[in-house]
């Protein structure tokens, strides 16, 4: 029996415009020393592990009549030289001659006829050094049935595993026929289908409809020659474009300002945000003006049996955090942020840092894919930027004995947002990953520029702090001038 494509998945499928894919990308750069690692050892690892994922094989399938949710189905005609793509910068490479490129390949939807998800191998930079890009759809990683490919393929040791090549052979593909009563004989098993079917097809026209109205009334602003009322810096209609910068950063430094000042590591994080949009934002003198707080959304682990569970152990649920970008003080926005996370780590839900890193694999990968869906699915709630924080493994990862040095989640942009930001850390490292939309925010670089900054504007002040953020339930300071 095939599997059937859950609402929300359809969602992100039918929620995809140009502007707008719906997919999440990770960059891992990787030191080959003399292990040759190259595309073509990319693709015989991928071919060993690929079994592990047996829906990164399948495509979508609509249904005759939508008379039920489209299923996953085996392609048939699955070429892993398409999905795997070699590319390569003018030696020697630089980091922004690679961003440029990651950035022009995140732009890019993913073709919806075939299995959701693409790999590129981009050679020549600097010092020898291999990048992989993966984009896999959200649509595809849900965590229940399938994490992402990039946590299968990499170990703990240079000295890779071998599992040997799977005799993987396509199903029969389903006849229209077939589907039809397929789709009949689930609704009777399970008369949810249906409601399912309902709401999928209708919400497909409400977007049809709203979508048109949206143009209508564009259309009809531009002949009455109204002026746009003014937008926030971080919203706007995006473009097809995307902007890509990445920071790396020393967890040491993270860890520093923890001890000093008390809260986590991920407090620490959030607050190092919340200072480069400060800063980025008073580079916009205009912007800054009434900004006092950025609504972020922050994805959190949590152990809670009422949400849909996953095979990683633990359930994804949105925080909503007020980033006080109007709040001068270093140390004081660090304790206005760590405030915000007191109420869920008081609840005994929050799952320990230590925990999520020592998942088998490279779980990042897959948890900044869920964050990304979580974000997606609480559109409606109002916010203005989506930061989901992961902790990876403190130990070096390999791939094909090849040493990953650096990782850098790419998030997609959601409708009318111009702005995504994850940070992973990873082996000493905590690493950045900013995705803003090339129009609206010409100046990213700008933006990444100031993460730095920010960091070492709280390392500098915890060198002198005498207090630490507070644990209990006290309310900080509500100092919000600029």
């Amino acid at each position: 029996m095939s599997q059937r494509l859950r609402p929300r998945d359809l969602a992100l499928l039918a929620d995809e415009t140009a502007a707008t894919p719906m997919h999440h990308a990770t960059v891992e750069i990787f030191d080959p020393g003399d292990t040759g690692f190259d595309h073509d050892r990319l693709v015989a690892l991928i071919e060993e592990r690929i079994s592990f994922v047996p829906r990164y094989r399948c495509r979508v399938q609509t249904v005759p009549g939508r008379l039920a949710t489209p299923v996953w189905v085996d392609d048939r005609d699955f070429d892993l030289a398409y999905h795997v793509r070699r590319s390569a910068l003018p030696r020697p490479g630089s980091m922004d001659q690679l961003r440029e490129l990651v950035a022009r390949i995140v732009s890019r939807p993913l073709d919806q006829g075939r299995p959701l998800w693409e790999v590129y191998v981009v050679e020549g930079l600097a010092d020898g050094r291999v990048a992989v890009l993966w984009k896999s759809h959200l649509a595809l990683v849900d965590g229940i049935d399938t994490v992402d490919l990039g946590q299968v393929l990499l170990d703990t040791s240079p000295e890779p595993t071998s599992l040997g090549r799977d005799e993987w052979r396509p199903e029969r593909a389903p006849t229209p026929i077939g589907l039809v009563t397929e789709a009949v004989s689930d609704a009777l098993h399970d008369p949810r289908l249906v409601w399912d079917t309902v709401r999928a097809n209708s919400a497909s026209a409400l977007r049809t409809v709203g979508g048109a109205a949206d143009r209508v009334g564009r259309v009809a602003g531009a002949l009455a020659n109204r002026r746009p009322v003014a937008e926030s810096p971080l919203a706007g209609e995006l473009s097809q474009q995307r902007r890509v910068v990445t920071v790396r950063t020393d967890l040491a430094a993270h860890r520093k300002v923890r001890e000093a000042c008390g809260g986590s590591v991920n407090d620490v994080i959030l607050a190092t945000v919340t200072g480069a949009l400060r800063g980025w934002l008073m580079t916009r003198q205009e912007s800054l003006s009434g900004v006092r707080r950025v609504r972020a959304v922050a994805p959190v682990s949590v152990i809670d049996e009422e949400l849909e569970a996953t095979s990683l152990g633990t359930q994804i649920a949105p925080h909503w955090v007020d980033l006080p970008v109007g709040e001068p003080s270093a140390v004081v926005r660090l304790h206005q942020v760590s405030y915000s996370f007191q109420a869920h780590k008081d609840t005994g839900r929050g799952v320990a840092a230590d925990r999520l890193a020592g998942i088998s694999g490279f779980a990042p990968a897959t948890f900044h894919a869920l964050g990304a869906r979580v974000a997606a699915e609480e559109l409606r709630r109002g916010f203005a930027v989506a930061v989901t924080n992961v902790p990876g493994p403190q130990s070096p990862l390999y791939a094909a004995g090849a040493r990953m040095t650096e990782t850098y989640p790419v998030h997609p942009l959601l409708p009318g947002h111009a702005l995504a930001i994850g940070v992973t850390s990873y082996d000493g490292g905590v690493f950045y990953g900013i995705t803003a939309d090339r129009d609206l925010l010409p100046d990213a670089e700008l933006l990444g520029q100031c993460v730095t900054d920010a960091l070492d504007e709280l390392v500098d002040a915890a060198s002198g702090s005498r207090g630490r953020a507070p644990r209990g339930r006290r309310r900080p300071s509500k100092r919000v001038e600029p």
